[in-house]
Order: structure tokens, then sequence, then C-alpha cells
């Protein structure tokens, strides 16, 4: 029998606010499906290649096949995915202006095989502009690669927020490193004056958001307040109690935090933090909600987070608030009419 504190480290349960997963050690699974057909539409529609021949677009995502995933077992990432995707393409010849369309079929997009070692074919309606599919076959595939790395990117960082939980030992040495941050080091990601300290004492940043919704003021707000909206637009089960004091938690228990603050259509404060922050340690968010007729002007104001957390905290209110509240809006939408 062990010596009591001498333990084989991976069963001991470290002091962790919520005890979950310790030392990363349990496999634990993420489906990235609905995710990932969102994240290829997004990268893949709208992509467009001009030369001396003319002008293609990618104009829709026709077929969508497939499954992707995230597990994590002993402190590391391991992912699935396979797709079989048919996407369409539409040009213009430059000198005679005919239009053509045609579709780009990728059959097998999997961790089998390299972005470049992936099968894509391209074909074109019957009729002349050989010229377009040639376009197609040389640039258009080359772009289509290019958006299909910013896909698996993407899954591997900004799908996996919150995944690897942090211990003891790797805040230590994460708070280690950022100490040794220069000043001209920081300065490079966020001036002087935005730098906080809020919690546990690490480097923090500020992060301005602004962004445009279609929506009336008192609907986009009700969005961030009520439990069965919030649920929709991040297809996750959540806690929200949106009082002063009242809990919140998002995302199988990435974000969570309280609210500080509810002004009804004009104000949201909110302490709030990831996962995979150190411990105990939150940002102040505030959101300002500005009644522009039949539109929406949202200001988001993040204070504090931890400098190395920067980009990926960006990308989280970016991708999984804004963008999926943008696609909830418009389902809505959808429905009325």
């Amino acid at each position: 029998m062990a010596k009591w504190g001498h333990g084989d480290p991976r069963w001991i349960v470290e002091e962790r606010a919520d005890a979950t997963n310790v030392n990363n050690w349990h496999w634990t699974e993420r489906d990235a499906t609905s995710w990932s057909k969102s994240k290829l539409k997004e990268v893949l529609v709208g992509l467009a290649v001009e030369g001396e021949a003319g002008r293609c677009e990618i104009s829709d995502l026709k077929h969508v096949e497939g499954e992707a995933s995230c597990n994590s077992r002993k402190g590391k990432l391991i992912f699935f995915y396979e797709w079989n995707l048919r996407l369409s393409w539409r040009g213009t010849v430059k000198e005679s202006g005919e239009k053509h369309k045609g579709s780009v079929e990728i059959p097998n997009l999997s961790e089998e095989n390299e972005v470049d070692d992936t099968e894509i074919n391209v074909s074109k309606k019957k009729g002349e502009g050989d010229v377009l599919k040639d376009l197609m076959r040389t640039e258009g595939t080359a772009k289509v690669r290019e958006a299909l790395r910013d896909y698996l990117k993407a899954l591997k960082t900004e799908f996996t927020l919150g995944m690897i939980l942090p211990t003891k030992a790797t805040v230590g040495q994460e708070l280690a490193a950022e100490r040794k941050l220069s000043g001209n080091a920081v300065q490079d990601s966020v001036s002087p004056q935005s730098l906080d300290t809020v919690g546990v004492k690490i480097p923090t940043v500020q992060i301005l958001l602004r962004e445009i919704f279609n929506s009336p003021v008192d609907e986009l707000y009700s969005i961030f307040t009520t439990k069965e909206l919030v649920q929709k637009f991040s297809k996750c089960p959540a806690v929200i109690e949106a009082e002063k004091g009242g809990k919140l938690q998002m995302f199988d228990g990435c974000v969570s935090g309280e609210y500080a603050e509810l002004v009804p259509s004009q104000r949201i404060v909110l302490k709030w933090r990831c996962r995979n922050w150190p411990d105990e340690h939150y940002a102040t968010v505030a959101l300002n909600f500005k009644d522009m007729a039949a539109q929406t002007e949202l200001q988001l104001e993040c204070k504090g987070v931890p400098v190395s957390n920067e980009d990926s905290t960006r990308q989280c209110w970016k991708k999984q608030y804004f963008e999926e509240i943008r696609i909830l809006l418009q389902q809505s939408k959808d429905k009325l009419e």
C-alpha cells in the first residue's frame, strides 16, 4: 500500500474548482458534427478565384455527409472526421461574358489523409467554358484545400475550447511563462492601458467587439437571458439565472460565471470565465445594447482576459456566441415567413 500522499498522481484528486476529470486522465468525447457542418459552409461558400479566363466562385455547399468528433484521453486530443462534400460553383468567361456552372466533389476528407492528398474533382455542366473548368481545377482547387485547412485548424483550436482542463502543474507553468513576458511582448497584442488584473495576478487584456444584428433590441437581449434560447444557440444544456448574482453555465461547463448587472434591453454585466483559465480567475464582460429600429448594435467589453487566452476568447465570442445567435435569428425569421 502506498504511503499517504505518495500514490499514483493519476488518481489523486487535486484542489480544483470543478473537480472534473482530474489530470485529464479519463476519456471524454464531444460531437463536432453539427459545428463542422456550419464551419465547412463558412469557410467554403463564397471562395472566389480570378484569372485571365474569367472569374469563378463557390456558390453553395449542396451536400454534406459524414461526422466529426473530438476525444480527450490522458491529456491528449484525438480527432475523428470523415466527410463527403459536394460544392456548386458558378463562373463568368472574361472575354464573352458567358456564364457557366459546375460542381466540386470531395469524396473523402478524413483524418486518414493529409489535405494535400485529399481527392478533389471538378466538373462542369455541358457546353463550352472549359477555360473556367481549368481555372477551378488549378487555382480553385488550391483555394478549396486552403479552406479545408482552415476548417481543421478551427476544429483543433476553436472547437476544443475547454476540453483540456488545467492541473496545478500546468497552471503554475503558464503563470511562470507569462511572468517572463517583456513589456514589449505584451504591448504587441494590447495597449498598456488595457492591461488589467482581476482575481489571480496575471497579465490580462481587454477585448472590444462591436456587432450589428438584424433583430429588435428586446429580442436580442432575451437571447442572453432566457435559458431556452441560450440552449438553442449554444446547442448544449445551460444554467441561466438571469438576475443579479444568478449563476451562468454554458457549453458543457466550458463557460461559467454569474450575472452582476441587468438593465432590460440596455445592458448586461457578467462575471465570466472559461474552464481552462487559472482557477478562480474571472473576466468582467459588459454587453451594451443600442436600439437601431429593426436592428441592434451590440458592444462587448471584456476586461481581465489572460494574455495567453486572448485569441481563443475572442473567437469564442465571435464564433460560438455571435455567429450562432445570427443563425438562430435567421431560423426564427424563416419560420415566420
